[in-house]
C-alpha cells in the first residue's frame, strides 16, 4: 500500500503542515457550501450564487487594500449584496433575477476599481489571481477559527430552518398559506448562502466559488431526490473533489513545466464537472434497469 501511494503521490504531501491546514479548511468549506448548494439548486438560485461570488471579489479586493484577511472582505460584500437583493425583490422569481442582475453589475464595477487600486498601490500582480481564483495552499492558519465559526453558523441556520425552508423552496404559496413567514425564511437562507459563497471564495476564488456551491449539489440531486440524502451526498462529492484536487495540484509541481504547478481551483472545478457528468450516466443506467 505504501509503495502504491509513493507511486501516485509526490513526496511531502502527507507530511506538510500547510497541506493539512488546506485539507481541513478546504474540506470543511466544501461540505458546507455543497450542503447549502442543495437548496440553491432546489430554489433555482444558481444565478444568485454566481452573482454573490463575483461581488465577493470586490470585498476581497478591499480587504487586500487595507491589509486584512480576504475572508473578511468576502464575507462583508456577500452579506451586503444578499441584503440588497432581498430589498430589491428577491421573493419572486422575476424579482430575483432583476435584483441579482442589478447588484451584479454594480459589483463588477466596484471589483474592477478595487483590483486596479490593489495592483497599482502595492506593486504586485498576484492579488487579482488570489482573489479571483484562490490559493488554497497559501491560506493562513489565523483564519481557521473564523472559518469554523462561519461554517457553524451556516449549518445552524440550515438545521433550524430545514422544514420551513424546504416548503418555501418547493411551494411559496403553500408555505404562506400555512403561516410560514416566506420572506423571513428566504432572507435567512440568503444569509447562509452569502456566508457559504464567502467561504468558497476564500478557498477556490470568487469567480469559481459557484462551481463548489452548485456542482456537487446538482450531481447529488441527480442521484437522489430526498433533500437530506442529497445534502449528505453533495457534501461527500464536494469533499472528495476538493481533496483530490489538492492532491493533483501538489503532483502538478512535478509536471512540465517543472516547478510551476497548476492551481488547485482548476482541478476542483474540473472534478466537480466530471462528478456531475458521471451522475447523469448513473441516473440513465438506473432508468434503463428499471425499464428492463
Amino acid at each position: 500500500m505504501s509503495s502504491v501511494l509513493h507511486a501516485v503521490v509526490e513526496p511531502g504531501f502527507f507530511s506538510s503542515t500547510q497541506v493539512e491546514l488546506a485539507a481541513t479548511i478546504g474540506g470543511l468549506v466544501a461540505m458546507v457550501a455543497s450542503g447549502v448548494g442543495v437548496f440553491t439548486v432546489i430554489r433555482a438560485q444558481a444565478f444568485a450564487g454566481e452573482a454573490l461570488g463575483d461581488i465577493g471579489a470586490a470585498g476581497g479586493s478591499s480587504a487586500y487594500l487595507v491589509s486584512i484577511p480576504n475572508l473578511w472582505g468576502f464575507l462583508a460584500s456577500t452579506v451586503v449584496a444578499a441584503g440588497a437583493m432581498e430589498l430589491i425583490g428577491i421573493q419572486r422569481a422575476r424579482g430575483r433575477d432583476l435584483a441579482t442582475g442589478i447588484v451584479l453589475g454594480v459589483g463588477f464595477g466596484i471589483t474592477a476599481l478595487l483590483l486596479y487600486l490593489a495592483t497599482t498601490s502595492n506593486s504586485t500582480t498576484g492579488a487579482p489571481v488570489v482573489i479571483l481564483f484562490g490559493s488554497l495552499f497559501t491560506i493562513s492558519s489565523s483564519i481557521l477559527p473564523l472559518v469554523l465559526v462561519l461554517a457553524g453558523i451556516t449549518v445552524a441556520i440550515l438545521l433550524t430552518l430545514y422544514r420551513p425552508l424546504l416548503l418555501v423552496s418547493i411551494s411559496p404559496e403553500l408555505a404562506a398559506a400555512r403561516g410560514i413567514p416566506v420572506r423571513l425564511v428566504g432572507a435567512a437562507y440568503l444569509i447562509a448562502l452569502a456566508v457559504a459563497v464567502a467561504l468558497a471564495a476564500e478557498t477556490i476564488g470568487a469567480i469559481l466559488s459557484t462551481a463548489l456551491l452548485v456542482g456537487p449539489a446538482a450531481a447529488a440531486l441527480r442521484l437522489t431526490r430526498r433533500p437530506q440524502a442529497a445534502a449528505l451526498a453533495a457534501a461527500g462529492i464536494g469533499l472528495g473533489c476538493t481533496w483530490l484536487g489538492m492532491l493533483l495540484a501538489w503532483d502538478s509541481y512535478y509536471w512540465p513545466p517543472n516547478g510551476h504547478g497548476w492551481p488547485v481551483s482548476f482541478f476542483v472545478v474540473t472534478l466537480v464537472l466530471l462528478a456531475y457528468l458521471a451522475s447523469g450516466l448513473g441516473r440513465r443506467t438506473r432508468r434503463r434497469r428499471g425499464k428492463a
